[in-house]
């Protein structure tokens, strides 16, 4: 069973988008945390929105700030534009996604996010096994 670590700046976007699909995806197999390095007060209502569409609840996550023993726990970390705030451990995988933030975007575009964000957890998960 690997941990994946998903990371993004506030924690309120693409890191719980990721999590969430990843902790679907996964089905039990494997584990998901998720963090930003300058963590949000809450979920931004916009990806809240865009997920209860798929039938999962972000509302109730609140947004947390990325340790170094927090990126420990992982075995693989995603990023998502956290930059060089996002602390190197030897030994870790490291992936980067590039994708857009969703915060203050309309909704058809927080949807292909959270798409796209589907289909690389898709593939992560299937990859880990």
């Amino acid at each position: 069973m690997a941990t994946v670590l998903f990371v993004c700046r506030q924690n309120a976007g693409r890191s719980q988008m990721s999590q969430a699909l990843f902790e679907r995806a996964a089905d039990g197999r494997h584990d998901a945390l998720s963090a930003g390095t300058t963590p949000a007060e809450h979920v931004h209502p916009e990806v809240v929105e865009v997920m209860r569409e798929l039938d999962v609840d972000l509302s109730g996550r609140t947004p947390q700030l990325l340790t170094r023993e927090l990126a420990e726990r992982a075995d693989v970390v995603v990023t998502m534009g956290c930059g060089d705030a996002c602390p190197y451990i030897p030994g870790k995988r490291y992936v980067d996604w590039e994708l857009a933030d969703p915060s203050g975007r309309p909704l058809e575009e927080v949807r292909r996010i959270r798409d796209d964000i589907a289909g690389r957890v898709r593939a992560l998960a299937a990859e880990l096994g």
